[in-house]
């Protein structure tokens, strides 16, 4: 369905520019539900995915090649001036394409006898989460769960990180307990990454249905996961550094898990 396009939107005054500078903020996202979607790329795989958007603000001044690909004539779109794209984006050097949707709420699916799952344990920094998405797409993960005082999924950083495997990973935030309960009642194997383990994660077994669990580089994992796991890895050190970047030590660990599924089960992914 092609839908009409309203007047473009010139004055930087516009009720419908502050809602979305509004945005940019978690508590504001929360209140509203809704979160802003910057970017072609990421807009194209959040269609992917399945989010429907309440409007897909564009500038053609600024537009990509990724941005002429977007199925715009379908969607309800907004044309800006560039000044007003340039206030409500949160980029140097934005692509012309912002939409406005629904904060992420979808339940996760039933995972298969080979399923992994990411546990994001209190992970604060967006760069790292969306990695983290990134790495667990492309390692085939199940899913990925954030917990305790991490992020939102609507957090712009997130997003861009993920470069759009946000919309396509199944992803949710939810309580501690509740993510437990989840896993245990699926009869996940809890794996904790941690560097005092004896056994190298290379060494463990890495396949069935498993949830990789990754703290904080800082602080590690909270007593809650370290008491809930079944089994500890740890990724040997030969420098002078303690510790790698949880961005890196997740994704050594899942295609580590990856490649034994691989050689063990062909055809599991």
């Amino acid at each position: 369905m092609t839908h009409p396009a309203p007047e473009p939107i010139t004055s930087l005054q516009n009720a419908q520019l502050k809602r979305l500078v509004r945005l940019r903020d978690r508590r504001e996202r929360l209140r509203e539900g809704a979160m802003l979607i910057e970017g072609a790329r990421e807009l194209a795989r959040a269609l992917s995915g399945g989010v429907v958007p309440e409007m897909v603000y564009t500038c053609p001044e600024l537009f990509s090649a990724d941005a002429h690909d977007l199925p715009l004539s379908t969607l309800p779109t907004t044309q800006l001036s560039r000044a007003a794209f340039e206030k409500v984006s949160g980029r140097e050097g934005p692509d012309g394409v912002l939409a406005l949707c629904p904060l992420l709420s979808r339940p996760l699916p039933e995972p298969g006898p080979q399923a992994t799952v990411l546990v994001l344990d209190g992970l604060e920094k967006p760069g790292n989460v969306g990695a983290l998405l990134r790495t667990a797409d492309g390692a085939g993960a199940h899913a990925t769960l954030l917990v305790g005082d991490g992020l939102d999924l609507g957090n712009p950083n997130l997003i861009r990180a993920s470069q759009g495997s946000l919309f396509t990973q199944p992803t949710a935030a939810l309580p501690e307990q509740d993510a437990l309960k989840w896993l245990r009642e699926r009869d996940f194997t809890l794996l904790a990454c941690t560097p005092h383990a004896p056994q190298t994660y290379w060494n463990a077994p890495l396949t069935g249905r498993l949830a990789l669990l990754l703290g904080t580089e800082h602080a590690g994992l909270s007593d809650f996961w370290a008491q809930a796991a079944d089994l500890s890895v740890s990724i040997p050190m030969q420098g002078t550094a303690d510790s790698l970047n949880v961005a890196t030590a997740g994704a050594l660990i899942l295609y580590e898990s990856l490649r034994q599924r691989q050689a063990w089960l062909p055809g599991a992914n």
